[in-house]
């Protein structure tokens, strides 16, 4: 079957997931990594749950698409593959769940699942972000870490009786969603660069949060409402904030509009297109300490810019401490200064300096 778009996209060859990624999702998956008993676990789970089970699961009891089933998805998944420069285009089910969702899942050979619920909920241009979303997660390496998420939900389960091994696996989990909430800002910048329609993009987060009525609803607005959610109320608000994110899996729709604009605002994804994008070819050379220090500009990018009122405090007191920090070494360098200047102009001896400095 010929695949015929509906218009030309700019394909990227040899993109690196490096172009893309947040630097929070890099940070958070180091930190994972670094769990005590994290690889172990990860090799054990994957010891009695074998990708081809997963697979047989949805193979059973879910629409494999293909040219002859869901044909225009097939058709956008290719296109995502081409674009995003995936080398295997990976299958895709559709599974009747009306709560709209998709994800990436597998280890050696991973799948996309999307439900009816997101099948419904999205239009063509929309589908093509998501789609791209979701090969962004499997050109990352994330869909293995997904996976483990999902099978340790499912232990958690089965084991919440068990009063220590509950408050291990929780753990892990809390660490694993504060990573996969992080991942999915940076499949948010993959779904964009393979559609390549930011209105979509937005539009597709907004229906998130606002179901299907897309003409009751403004994404400037949105946009707007991302920014008051962002700086609004008072400390209280921000603890409050932080307590409803934590037990997330996926960051809220206004913190990933807003993340989307931020970065289109930035240039970065218009380079991108440009062909300004580090290559996966070269990943090899890429030094650990060059992506901990892009990490940190994002952080401290992140922390200067914020308007959250508990953040702004903490801000407030660390920069007065270190400003007051700076005025004291600066007086006592001023001390020294001054002090061995008398000491020359009034002819002391080294035993008066002496005395003076210490």
């Amino acid at each position: 079957m010929a695949n015929s778009p509906d218009r030309v996209r700019v394909r990227l060859p040899d993109l690196s997931p490096r172009a893309y990624e947040h630097p929070a999702d890099r940070g958070a998956l180091v930190a994972l990594r670094s769990l005590s008993g994290f690889d172990v676990l990860v090799k054990s789970l994957f010891g009695r749950v074998s990708e081809r089970q997963l697979r047989l699961l949805f193979l059973a009891d879910a629409v494999r698409v293909g040219p002859t089933q869901f044909p225009e998805l097939h058709d956008y998944l290719r296109d995502a593959a081409y674009v995003l420069d995936l080398d295997d285009v990976p299958e895709l089910y559709v599974k009747m769940d009306p709560n709209p969702n998709a994800m990436a899942i597998g280890r050696k050979k991973p799948f996309i699942v999307m439900t009816t619920g997101l099948f419904d909920l999205f239009d063509a241009e929309e589908k093509r972000f998501v789609i791209g979303h979701e090969v962004g997660h499997i050109l990352s390496g994330h869909a293995l870490y997904r996976t483990l998420l999902l099978l340790l939900v499912w232990i958690a389960q089965k084991i919440m009786w068990i009063p220590l091994g509950a408050l291990a696996i929780q753990a892990i989990l809390v660490a694993l969603k504060e990573w996969h909430r992080k991942s999915e800002l940076s499949a948010d910048r993959a779904g964009l660069l393979a559609c390549q329609n930011p209105d979509a993009a937005k539009r597709a987060l907004m229906k998130l949060a606002g179901g299907s009525n897309l003409s009751e609803m403004n994404p400037d607005a949105f946009i707007e409402q991302a920014r008051e959610y962002e700086a609004g109320g008072d400390a209280v608000d921000s603890v409050l904030k932080l307590m409803s994110t934590v037990p997330a899996s996926h960051p809220f729709a206004v913190v990933r509009v807003a993340e989307v604009q931020r970065w289109l605002e930035s240039g970065e994804y218009q380079r991108i297109l440009d062909g300004e994008y580090p290559r996966r070819s070269k990943d090899s050379e890429s030094r650990v300490s060059d992506e901990a220090g892009r990490a940190a500009d994002s952080y401290r990018e992140d922390w200067n810019r914020t308007k959250d009122p508990l953040v702004s405090v903490v801000r407030d007191v660390a920069g007065g401490a270190a400003g007051a920090g700076g005025r004291i070494f600066d007086s006592v360098a001023e001390r020294w200064r001054s002090g061995g200047r008398n000491d020359s102009e009034d002819g002391g001896g080294a035993g008066d300096g002496g005395n003076d400095r210490s």
